[in-house]
């Protein structure tokens, strides 16, 4: 395990890059043999699109590691709780991934969705209609940084090492890959994985349009989160509809420019009630 751990330390951005690239051209190819929906039109435009934003969100990711393990060196400060005991090197790991998924993911995740301009902010995310994998780090370059600074906050609680670290973003990225690919499994099959892990159907209720769906199922990679907190909503996948109920035109979510300018827009409250459908 400590070998394992000490490999980690020793991966390099163009190694990360190159994980990147596999994780989305395995998650396409499954889309491509049991896809949930079938979109029509555009499929290459719509990737592109996404594209851009997954290449922000590497950049930022990249950059601001960099200067935290590298430049500030923040693991030779001897912070967070790990470095007060002794213990076992998988239960570090263990403990380590577990509160990062907290603070970098769940947490995060609920603030991005009750903070009014934290929300205009991941309306970039959550106004593609056409979810897939490729949408999984569709994010505004300004959510990357805060994204990268709650899991930064969560380093400092824990004591995670490096290598910890990016074991924990290994599997954030393969489990968001995961959870947003436009696949369909068993039922069974689902339901049985959303009881560890974050699963594509239960991710997904939380791409439907409107209220109370679009403010559950916050989790990444754990889904005992949601069950904790009371935020877990189960959905039929096959009445999904997805984007947002106060920006749903579809042809401007498609634009870069006008999606980069998201933030700055007034907001807008939610205005659809449970039983209300969008013609």
């Amino acid at each position: 395990m400590e070998s394992f751990i000490s490999f980690l330390n020793t991966v390099t951005s163009a190694d990360r890059i190159g994980f990147v690239c596999l994780c989305l051209a395995f998650a396409i190819v499954l889309e491509a043999f049991i896809p949930l929906f079938e979109f029509k039109g555009q499929k290459f435009k719509h990737v592109t699109r996404n594209l851009v934003f997954v290449l922000t969100t590497g950049v930022v990711t990249i950059v601001l590691a960099y200067l935290a393990f590298e430049v500030i060196r923040i693991e030779d400060y001897g912070y967070g709780l790990l470095n007060l005991v002794t213990l076992p090197v998988w239960v570090e790991m263990l403990l380590s991934l577990i509160v990062l998924d907290f603070f970098g993911q769940y947490f995060i995740h609920v603030c991005l969705h009750h903070n009014k301009w934290l929300w205009k902010l991941h309306l970039v995310h959550h106004s593609d209609h056409k979810v897939d994998t490729t949408t999984a780090n569709r994010h505004h370059p300004l959510e990357s940084f805060i994204r990268f600074g709650f899991t930064l906050f969560g380093v400092f609680i824990i004591g995670a090492n490096m290598g910890i670290v990016m074991l924990y973003q290994s599997l954030s990225l393969v489990l968001t890959q995961f959870n947003h690919a436009n696949i369909k499994l068993p039922k069974k099959l689902d339901l049985f994985l959303s009881y560890f892990i974050v699963s594509p159907d239960m991710h997904k209720t939380h791409h439907h349009y409107r209220l109370p769906y679009t403010d559950a199922n916050f989790g990444n990679i754990f889904s005992f989160w949601d069950r904790l907190f009371g935020t877990y909503l189960p959905f039929d996948r096959e009445k999904l509809v997805y984007g947002v109920d106060v920006f749903f035109d579809e042809e401007a979510n498609g634009k870069i420019k006008t999606l980069l300018k998201q933030p700055f827009q007034t907001y807008s409250k939610p205005t659809l009630a449970p039983e209300t459908e969008i013609k």
